[in-house]
């Protein structure tokens, strides 16, 4: 395969930043498209160039470091997958592919298509723990919980933190992100001690991290590589409200 990139150059957060073009040539279908990068980046350092700088981790969906728009797409045209999970084949030969960072103003780029996303990290923080004394892991029957409640517990702590839900959003929210992390203790006795303020202090960094509001266009749904469900953020909302009128 061949393929022509449009890709984001950006020295530093102060930079101001430009697309740059390449030509990638024999490139395997069966390639990765961070595999495809790799390949781009070997020729760059042998041509003296600056390599292109992302973010990459396990490579296998799972840890939620890579993050890249791909033809205007969060993590590119593969449904549920990430970026690292996107592969040359679901691109044609000849194709001119557009890849850019996140695009929000809580995830300030620090080099090329590497933004911090640490923002994140401290609206978990703001969450804080909780106080139960949970020692080992205790038998599945242990503590009853109804299946129904556990099953959307379980699928909302898949989460894993990428930022695709603000890159998606025309807002840069990050409502999805946070719902799934107060709805998966939301739905667990022991996360019900501490509910009130873990919502009302998530919520509040992150609004002082600078994400925009939530206005329930279900783009960050859809771009989700673990299909975290709006109906999280509905949950979210109804903690919320429960928070301030019971505070």
């Amino acid at each position: 395969m061949k393929v022509f990139l449009k890709v984001w150059r950006q020295k530093n957060s102060e930079d101001s930043g430009r697309f740059v073009d390449y030509t990638v040539e024999d490139i395997s279908p069966d390639m990765s498209f961070l595999e495809m990068l790799d390949v781009l980046n070997n020729r760059l350092i042998r041509e003296g160039q600056e390599p292109i700088a992302f973010d990459h981790d396990c490579r296998e969906g799972i840890c939620g470091t890579c993050g890249l728009v791909i033809n205007g797409r969060p993590h590119g045209p593969v449904h549920r997958a990430t970026t690292c999970q996107v592969h040359m084949r679901h691109f044609r030969d000849g194709e001119t592919i557009v890849v850019e960072p996140w695009r929000a103003n809580a995830f300030p780029v620090i080099k090329d298509l590497v933004v911090d996303r640490s923002a994140f990290d401290r609206i978990i923080q703001a969450g804080g723990y909780v106080s139960v004394n949970t020692g080992q892991a205790p038998d599945g029957n242990a503590i009853p919980i109804q299946k129904e409640e556990a099953s959307k517990a379980f699928d909302a702590a898949t989460c894993i933190g990428c930022g695709a839900c603000v890159a998606a959003c025309k807002n840069a929210s990050a409502m999805l992100f946070v719902s799934a992390k107060v709805a998966h203790l939301a739905h667990l006795p022991q996360g019900r001690i501490e509910a009130k303020e873990r919502v009302i202090n998530m919520l509040s960094q992150m609004e002082e991290e600078g994400f925009g509001g939530c206005t329930n266009t279900g783009a960050c749904e859809a771009e989700c590589p673990k299909g975290i469900s709006l109906e999280n953020i509905a949950l979210l909302n109804r903690e919320f409200l429960k928070a301030c009128l019971t505070s």
